[in-house]
């Protein structure tokens, strides 16, 4: 049961920014935002679904039990959460799931941006880490921590050079 509280929950959070994604698009796109990576993107898209599939089939259609120490990876997964919010929310509408530049806009330095610079993707890497390990998959989270790894490397490099190219310091 708790496991499609879990999903449920992570899945519901992923579909309600992905609408406040769309909707910060228009809006940064109505003041000139220009696209990048989007070769890329339905690749990162299609990686988040699969994760949430492979945990879905590795703990349910392997019966895997709960973690003995979930409540302390629930404790931290939860706290990852408020930095999660913290980042998206410092961004404001220049927050998006896409790489969106507003070409000499000023480079977001508050929030968590103050000491890293890519916090979101810290806490994703911490989520395809800890969500399969409440539950044992360890498959899921082997794997997608490595498919992460290398879409964070294609995906980092490209909003570099675009930060770098159309921003303001």
């Amino acid at each position: 049961m708790i496991i499609w509280l879990v999903i449920g929950f992570f899945v519901c959070q992923r579909l309600i920014e992905m609408l406040v994604a769309k909707r910060n698009e228009k809006k940064v796109k109505a003041i000139g935002a220009i696209e990048f990576g989007a070769s890329h993107y339905p690749y990162m898209v299609a990686m988040h679904a699969g994760f949430f599939l492979s945990l879905m089939v590795e703990v349910w259609g392997l019966n895997r039990p709960a973690s003995r120490y979930f409540l302390v990876l629930l404790v931290f997964l939860l706290a990852t959460q408020v930095i999660r919010y913290w980042a998206l929310c410092s961004l404001g509408t220049y927050w998006n799931t896409k790489i969106l530049v507003v070409p000499n806009a000023m480079m977001v330095k508050k929030g968590p941006y103050r000491w890293l610079k890519h916090p979101n993707y810290v806490v994703v890497a911490i989520e395809l880490m800890l969500i399969p390990l409440l539950f044992n998959a360890y498959f899921t989270a082997i794997l997608f921590t490595c498919l992460n790894a290398w879409m964070m490397a294609v995906r980092i490099q490209t909003e570099e050079k675009a930060l770098n190219q159309y921003l303001l310091n």
